[in-house]
C-alpha cells in the first residue's frame, strides 16, 4: 500500500501524518527537531515500505528535516504553504488549524497536487547562498564604516574628504593631517581605527570572493558563460534558486524571479505592468544583467532595441529583456542539472 507522509514543521517539533491513497488518515505522531527526534522520525517512517514524504515549506522551517530525509535516500516533495491552506479550507470549510490537521492536509495536498517539486541535494546551492549572504553583510558593513570615516575626514580636511573614498585615499588624507587640538587628535585616532576596519573588510571580501569562485567550480555551473553573469551574480542565482527542478516550466521560474508580467490592458491598449512579486533579490540580479547587456553590443541590446522599435517605453523594453534573461537562466540551470544527474549516478 502506497503511503504519503505529511510533515508540518515547527521550531521545536515536527508533526507527522500518514495517509493512504484514498486520503484516509493512518497514523499521526509528533517528533522533536533534535537529532534523536529526527532519527525516531526516520524509524517511524520505515514502517510504511511504499512511502513518500511531503514537507510544507522546504525553503523555510522544513528545510532541515527535508534535507535529512533526502540524505537518507527518501523521496521528498515540497508542498507550498498556500497549497496546504487551500486543501485545509476546501476540506473543512474553515480556516481552523492545529498540528494534526496541518500535517494531514500537507499529505493530502501532496496526494492531490500535480507537479510538486521533488526535493534534491542542494549542497552546492546552500554553500553559495551562505557565501553570497556573508558577502552582502560585509559590503554593508564596509559601506557603513566608510561613511563614518568620510564624516571624520570631512572635519579633519579643509574642503572635505574626496568622493568615492577607499582605504588608500583615506590613508593619504590621514598622512597629511597634523592635529593641533584635543578634538582633532581624537578624530584622527578614530579615523585611523576605522581605516584599519576598512582594510580588514577589504581582505575579508577578497578571501570570500576566492571561496565563491572555488565553490562555483565545484558546482560545475555554466551560468558564467552568459554575458553579464560573473562569479558573484552566478553564486547569487544558484544560492537563491536552489534545485531548479522544483520549477516545472520557465513560466513558473519567471513567476519566482518576478519577471512574469501582470497584464494591465484597457480597451485597445495592451499593456503589462511591473510585477512586484517573486524573489526581489533574484529580480535585482536579473536587472543588473539586463542593464549590462543593454549597454554593450550583445543579443540582449538588439532585443532591447527591437522592443523600443515596437513602441514600448524604455522601462517596458527592459522588463521584456529581464524576462528573456530569466528564461535563458532557467534553460542554463536545467542544462547544468541534466549534466549533474548522470555524473552523480
Amino acid at each position: 500500500m502506497r503511503v504519503l507522509i505529511g510533515i508540518d514543521p515547527h521550531k521545536a517539533t515536527n508533526a507527522v501524518a500518514a495517509i493512504d491513497e484514498r486520503g484516509e488518515l493512518l497514523e499521526y505522531a509528533v517528533f522533536p527537531t533534535n537529532r534523536s527526534g529526527l532519527r525516531s522520525l526516520e524509524r517511524w517512517g520505515k514502517r510504511f515500505p511504499e512511502r513518500r514524504w511531503a514537507v510544507e515549506g522546504v525553503r523555510g522551517l522544513g528545510r532541515s528535516v527535508a534535507l535529512r530525509l533526502v540524505a537518507a535516500g527518501e523521496t521528498v516533495v515540497d508542498v507550498p504553504a498556500k497549497l496546504c491552506s487551500r486543501a485545509r479550507l476546501l476540506a473543512t470549510g474553515n480556516a481552523r488549524k492545529n498540528d494534526r490537521v496541518d500535517a494531514f492536509h500537507v499529505a493530502l495536498a501532496a496526494l492531490r497536487g500535480e507537479r510538486l517539486a521533488e526535493v534534491g541535494d542542494e549542497e552546492h546551492a546552500e554553500v553559495l547562498r551562505m557565501l553570497s549572504e556573508r558577502r552582502e553583510d560585509l559590503i554593508k558593513e564596509r559601506t557603513r564604516t566608510l561613511n563614518r570615516l568620510h564624516g571624520l575626514l570631512r572635519d579633519l580636511l579643509p574642503g572635505g574628504a574626496p568622493k568615492n573614498l577607499s582605504a588608500e585615499k583615506a590613508a593619504r588624507v590621514l598622512r597629511g593631517v597634523r592635529p593641533r587640538s584635543g578634538p582633532t587628535r581624537t578624530r584622527r585616532r578614530l579615523a585611523a581605527d576605522l581605516l584599519r576596519d576598512v582594510r580588514r573588510l577589504d581582505r575579508q571580501l577578497c578571501e570570500l570572493e576566492c571561496r565563491i569562485r572555488e565553490a562555483l567550480k565545484e558546482a560545475s555551473t555554466s551560468l558564467t558563460r552568459m554575458f553579464g553573469v560573473g562569479p558573484i551574480l552566478a553564486a547569487k542565482i544558484i544560492g537563491r534558486v536552489g534545485n531548479v527542478a522544483r520549477f516545472p516550466t520557465k513560466a513558473h521560474f519567471a513567476s519566482y524571479t518576478g519577471t512574469a508580467p501582470i497584464e494591465a490592458s484597457s480597451g485597445e491598449v495592451v499593456r503589462h505592468r511591473l510585477s512586484r512579486a517573486g524573489n526581489r533579490k533574484l529580480n535585482h540580479v536579473l536587472h543588473m544583467i539586463a542593464i549590462c547587456q543593454a549597454r554593450h553590443d550583445t543579443e540582449g541590446r538588439a532585443y532591447y532595441r527591437r522592443k523600443l522599435a515596437e513602441g514600448k517605453s524604455e522601462k517596458e523594453a527592459l522588463r521584456c529583456l529581464k524576462r528573456r534573461i530569466s528564461d535563458a537562466v532557467y534553460k542554463q540551470l536545467q542544462a547544468d542539472l541534466a549534466v549533474a544527474i548522470p555524473a552523480a549516478a
